[in-house]
């Protein structure tokens, strides 16, 4: 098989420091719906400088670069310690070209590894093995703040009159972004996943966040709850970075899962306005990023 060490370096490159047009367009439509002389207008116009400057520089759009997060598709015959060796080099290295900042830190002793290399969770690298001969290769760069202020629910909440059904769903996800605050760096991308155990809840929500936001869902009721949510959330008046105004999230992502008949989560995860997310596509010796 290949060795993808200096792909996967541009992909960590590209993910760090350039939106997907996706993205920059829905920033430039959320600056252009906030009012003139605003604190909302305003911070948008700094996230979308900041936009350009680390796109211009090739540097980190924010100096938490998150964890990097690999969900890797592979064809039959490959090797996913041979890959999840590859990506691990060129997570060191991405490190060692500034494109990362170092952010793995051992939680008994406090210490930096310097590399943004720890035990086998950090890089969080997940792996399936595919019908077909294309590896696809997505990378979400997760960061902390965005990451405190997910969220899970087991309904019913009587604390919200939430029940077991999508109205619930609803209730328990607007929760999320009103007790978020301008805490996770809004405009926000909600990943929301339904049913599933804890864990499982939590993996499926995070790779909602890997669909592109002009999407739209192949489930027709999720669909229209992802539109309806999108629109209550930002009617709350958070606004960008907690300032008020017309844009609380940029767009809300959802899946469900089948669960348990005692169980009924539904959990949150949220994205910052900057979105870091790309996919790494190799089909024969061409790969390709998007």
């Amino acid at each position: 098989m290949q060795d993808l060490t200096e792909q996967f370096v541009e992909l960590l490159r590209r993910t760090s420091t350039d939106r997907p047009a996706d993205v920059r367009r829905a920033l430039s439509e959320a600056h252009d719906r906030e009012a003139p002389g605003s604190a909302a207008r305003g911070a948008l116009e700094s996230i979308l400088q900041n936009v350009e400057l680390a796109r211009q520089k090739s540097s980190p759009i924010c100096q938490d670069t998150g964890t990097p997060i690999f969900f890797v598709r592979y064809p039959a015959g490959w090797s996913s310690r041979a890959l999840g060796k590859q990506i691990r080099t060129a997570v060191s290295r991405a490190t060692e070209k500034a494109y990362l900042r170092p952010n793995a830190v051992d939680s008994l002793s406090g210490k930096n590894s310097g590399t943004n290399l720890g035990d086998e969770a950090f890089p969080s690298l997940h792996f399936e093995e595919i019908e077909g001969d294309t590896l696809t290769v997505d990378l979400l760069l997760k960061g902390g703040g965005c990451e405190n202020v997910g969220a899970q629910y087991s309904l019913p909440d009587n604390r919200l009159g939430a029940d077991r059904d999508l109205q619930g769903v609803r209730r328990a996800v607007l929760d999320a972004v009103h007790q978020a605050q301008g805490l996770g760096c809004a405009p926000g991308v909600l990943g929301v996943s339904i049913g599933g155990d804890r864990g499982t809840s939590y993996a499926a929500s995070k790779q909602q966040l890997l669909r592109r936001l002009d999407d739209t869902n192949p489930n027709p009721d999720l669909a229209r709850m992802e539109a309806q949510l999108t629109q209550e959330a930002n009617r709350l008046g958070v606004g960008p970075m907690g300032f008020g105004g017309a844009t609380t999230v940029l767009g809300v992502k959802m899946t469900s899962q089948h669960r348990l008949p005692a169980c009924y989560f539904v959990t949150v995860s949220y994205m910052c306005w900057a979105d870091r997310r790309r996919r790494l596509t190799v089909r024969g010796d061409n790969p390709t990023i998007e």
